[in-house]
């Protein structure tokens, strides 16, 4: 029996691609194994957004090589972003890595594991740089990679990314995804619908549709005809047994009134939006070339709450950007304070090789300004999450179960007694996370609950009664609700 292994870092779109690499080698007779030392084939999905997450992962490719000097036979391959963007000086660093495979070239893994095998010779499979060719040979080196899924590589079998659009065309200074992803572009609606109608038909109930700058989404069919994300949405929103509708992530300056009234009218699309900002300061937000003013992305803000009664709103910061002063950094508490975001996810700037940035501004800020901005940002925004989260006790939430809480898989990790109840997990539609005691069976199930107390991060409920009258019909005795707060790992 053939096995394969993989890890994967970074966002939403590596989780995906790694779903769909595993799915193409089952086909080619693989299982998958969580043991590298098991494994005939192991593969590392990689992020290059942080310098960090590189480090981890050729730590980790380093670890694997006492299993390869072992048994030589074994066949290790670096995918995705970091492939892309070191190429052949991934094998520089690592020698006996077998593959190198950029995220345009994701389809071609199956035959390059067999051609590892038959020749012993170390293989590539890279996309063309953004200027070694015309756009359209570029954009044909990065082919989006979307066949048949696999539920078993999802965390949960009723949710499911979908991919949307690959690359993209805004080229912050501080990034490289225009580099390893390539240029912006959409997949055509129909096989994006195809591919939810399929996904539904295997059980699921979630979809979240990603794209670096999901809301730039527009496909032109060539005939004057051109669809929207709202469009595409709206198509899904019809699609039988499909309950729920999210994407992420999204530019501010593409946010348009359309598709704030596709998520305020339409009942499946979940409300909640993800807008990243990156900083409070109008000079910075120039030298990250964001393309928009505080003021700008403050008027988008007001719209989607306007438009958009009760919706949730988060954010993404970097601190300690190249010339953050002291002042561009207390603008940026001003925002956080008074934006009122749901949740933000904070970075400590990290020089990227291959960015503007990195070519035109020094990185000035010293470690330590950026770990104490890091932290005074972060105590701001867990001050705001713990009032958004508060004003949703004595309310009935929907959610949809996701299965045992962090809690109860660590019990489990543990080998502690399982609970007779245990603590489940789910999130609102407004991505509120949400715990409660309940029978498993609700896993995968929308049910309500109210909400008894909250902390920054985690809603604490009971499921209503009628939930939990189990299918012959007799009542599930569960025990009165106390509440359990889950530690949750803040970014």
């Amino acid at each position: 029996m053939k096995t394969v292994y993989i890890e994967t870092v970074g966002c939403q779109m590596n989780v995906l691609d790694s779903e769909l690499v595993i799915a193409a080698l089952k086909k080619d007779g693989y299982t998958l194994t969580d043991t590298p030392a098991d494994a005939d084939v192991i593969l590392f999905n990689t992020c290059s957004v942080r310098e960090l997450a590189e480090e981890k992962t050729y730590s980790a490719v380093g670890r694997v090589m006492q299993h390869k000097r072992q048994d030589p036979t074994k066949v290790v391959g670096v995918i995705g972003c970091m492939a892309q963007k070191d190429g052949e000086g991934v094998r520089t660093r690592v020698p006996l890595v077998d593959m190198v495979v950029g995220t345009g070239q994701l389809a071609k893994i199956p035959e390059l594991v067999r051609a590892v095998q038959e020749t012993r010779q170390p293989q590539y499979a890279l996309s063309l740089g953004r200027k070694d060719a015309s756009r359209h040979e570029v954009e044909a080196s990065f082919e989006s990679y979307d066949p048949a899924r696999d539920p078993e590589m999802r965390p949960t079998p009723f949710q499911a990314f979908v991919r949307v659009q690959i690359g993209c065309d805004k080229f912050c200074t501080y990034c490289v995804v225009p580099s390893t992803r390539g240029p912006e572009q959409s997949r055509h609606p129909d096989h994006i619908v195809q591919e939810v109608r399929a996904l539904v038909n295997q059980g699921c109930k979630e979809v979240t549709l990603i794209g670096q700058t999901v809301n730039s989404y527009v496909f032109d069919h060539g005939d004057g005809r051109r669809t929207r994300l709202s469009d595409l949405i709206a198509t899904m929103h019809d699609v039988a047994g499909l309950e729920r509708i999210k994407f992420v992530t999204n530019f501010p300056k593409d946010m348009t009134n359309d598709l704030l009234d596709a998520v305020r009218d339409l009942p499946k699309v979940v409300k909640y939006l993800h807008v990243p900002v990156q900083s409070g300061c109008d000079e910075v937000l120039k030298r990250m070339k964001r393309l928009y003013t505080v003021a700008e992305y403050r008027e988008m803000l007001d719209r989607c709450r306007e438009r958009v009664p009760g919706v949730a709103i988060s954010s993404d910061f970097i601190v300690g950007f190249c010339g953050e002063t002291d002042e561009s950094f207390d603008k940026t508490m001003k925002l956080v304070d008074e934006a009122k975001f749901k949740n933000s996810f904070i970075f400590k700037y990290s020089e990227r090789s291959g960015t503007k940035a990195a070519e035109r501004y020094p990185d000035d800020v010293p470690e330590v300004v950026k770990k104490r901005r890091n932290n005074d940002l972060l105590a701001v925004q867990n001050a705001n999450s713990l009032a958004d989260h508060r004003q949703w006790i004595d309310k009935s939430v929907s959610v949809l179960v996701e299965g045992r809480s962090k809690r109860e898989t660590s019990r489990d990790r543990k080998g502690a007694e399982p609970a007779a109840v245990p603590q489940l997990t789910g999130r609102t539609m407004t991505d509120h996370i949400a715990v409660f005691d309940a029978p498993e069976r609700l896993t995968g199930r929308t049910v309500t609950v109210d909400v008894d107390d909250a902390t920054g991060f985690t809603l604490f409920g009971r499921v209503r009664t009628e939930e939990l009258v189990g299918v012959t019909g007799e009542a599930v005795d569960v025990p009165a609700f106390r509440p359990r707060r889950v530690s949750l790992e803040v970014v």
